[in-house]
């Protein structure tokens, strides 16, 4: 029997109807439920018109309004949507739930320092007015401090957590949220059908990019048909990762990262394959597993979204001035001269998504190559990745500068020459986002400014002119981020 007579839920990375822990809370306790989703003004405000992430967003509140019509059409239930609001999403859930004369209004955690502030307010403000708020997790397997070390620390090393991880999951774990009695999905009141329909991306200051064109799926349905196509590559994932110009990722981050999959549906796809020992499987698992680390990161030490989880390296002269700036204009255009950073650059430029060994490798080059702060690759990363989440992000960036937790060795620096010859060894990938360079032989793919002369003019390839020469030599690169390093050699 149902606790409170009406509940609101609010989806904020949770863009789906299917096992949603809030979602399932609020229609098992309550005899109404409504849905809203609010384009915040105070997360849209200063992105550019063409954000391919509000696009992406757009379409999975359409659909999820769709599915909601459809879940309570076929109970018998008709008028049923999503209400969906433009404006400051602090202000305008409190005012809708008084509206609707709700008791209580359930959400899914969101452990950003953004979203907690948000959250402080929004309970205050619901408590002030006699509403409840019931939040949920949902968005990863274990969160905050549920799994620590046996001493109760939160763990700083990922393969100690990872084990602890694993020793901690139980069936339970894994489970799906039920859906819930489709027939407690309440209509939209009348006096509210006008003031909370979609509004046009127009309207809110946008235009609507054309994510098919990039070959970006949507919606939940967009999720579940790239997890269908991942399964028979599983297999493969330990090794195909790795190159990118093979189909070996599953391209479900930005699902991930906006909840149009679930976290406990990926997990249910790769345990059976780990748990029979397969390295596809096993590899995936883990990376699932990193990212709950890296939100508990988030979490135990909120400082890392601006400084350097190990504070030493903070002390680091990172190159500033005009020519610093020019790099970094460079790297962000895909003009250092190195064809593996460039390649993956435009990729990111073009798509809103980078393979994720190339992730490591432009970070490395910003920050070992060029003497670059993090800070201003994380920044970059964060404006342009459809899949931008602030814990993976700032995780990856921290281990790639060797700042944050668990991180590669200061001293281990990627040459993005060896890294291209490795993993792009037929140029397919570069070939692919730096066509000017298409018809150089393989050898000379990697390192242009090694070619013969012959080959450049057969390729119709004039360094300076069709392609940069390189902005520096990594060998000397290499020993000026040594000697930057130093301050913190002792402390490494």
């Amino acid at each position: 029997m149902s606790e409170l007579a009406a509940g609101l839920v609010w989806l904020r990375r949770d863009l789906r109807l299917d096992d949603h822990a809030a979602l399932a809370r609020a229609m098992h306790e309550c005899a109404k439920v409504w849905c809203v989703f609010v384009f915040d003004r105070d997360i849209l405000e200063g992105l550019p018109r063409h954000d391919k992430r509000v696009s992406f967003i757009y379409e999975a509140v359409q659909a999820v309004d769709r599915a909601l019509a459809e879940h309570a059409q076929a109970a018998g239930v008709h008028g049923v949507r999503l209400l969906v609001q433009h404006g400051q999403a602090r202000q305008v859930v409190c005012e809708l739930a008084q509206t609707l004369r709700v008791q209580a209004v359930y959400a899914n955690h969101d452990d950003e320092p953004d979203a907690l502030a948000r959250d402080d307010h929004v309970r205050g403000a619901l408590a002030h007015a006699g509403v409840a708020w019931r939040t949920c997790k949902d968005h990863v397997i274990f969160e905050r401090s549920e799994v620590l070390t046996q001493a109760g620390q939160p763990f700083s090393v990922f393969t100690p957590y990872k084990n602890a991880w694993l020793k901690q999951l139980r069936p339970a774990h894994m489970a799906a949220h039920a859906f819930g009695p489709a027939e407690r999905l309440a209509p939209v009141p009348k006096a509210l059908a006008q003031s909370t329909a979609c509004p046009a991306l127009a309207d809110m200051g946008f235009d609507r990019v054309d994510l098919a064109a990039i070959h970006v799926r949507t919606g939940s349905a967009g999720a579940m048909a790239l997890l269908d196509d991942f399964m028979p590559r599983l297999a493969q994932y330990a090794k195909a990762r790795d190159y990118p110009a093979v189909k070996g990722p599953s391209y479900l981050s930005a699902h991930l990262r906006f909840g149009t999959v679930s976290i406990r549906e990926l997990l249910r796809r790769a345990w059976p394959g780990h748990h029979g020992g397969d390295a596809g499987a096993s590899t995936w698992l883990s990376e699932l597993v990193w990212r709950d680390f890296y939100h508990q990161i988030l979490h135990h030490h909120p400082r890392v979204a601006k400084q350097a989880f190990k504070p030493a390296y903070d002390r680091i002269q990172w190159a500033k001035g005009a020519t610093a700036k020019t790099w970094f204009a460079a790297w962000c255009e895909g003009r250092t001269g190195y064809p593996l950073v460039d390649a993956a650059m435009h990729q990111l430029n073009q798509t809103g998504y980078m393979h994720n060994r190339l992730r490591m490798v432009v970070a490395s080059f910003l920050c070992k190559d060029l003497g670059l702060d993090w800070r201003w690759g994380e920044a970059y990363f964060a404006a342009q990745l459809l899949d931008f989440d602030l814990a993976a992000n700032n995780g990856g960036w921290q281990w790639a500068s060797s700042s944050g937790c668990d991180a590669q060795p200061y001293f281990r620096i990627f040459n993005p020459v060896s890294q291209s010859e490795k993993f792009d060894p037929k140029g397919a990938f570069i070939r692919r986002y730096l066509p000017q360079l298409a018809r150089l032989p393989d050898a000379a793919l990697h390192a242009p400014w090694l070619a013969r002369p012959v080959d450049l003019a057969a390729a119709g390839v004039t360094l300076g002119r069709d392609y940069p020469a390189p902005i520096v030599d990594h060998a000397e690169a290499r020993a000026a981020t040594l000697a930057r390093y130093a301050v913190v050699k002792k402390v490494a």
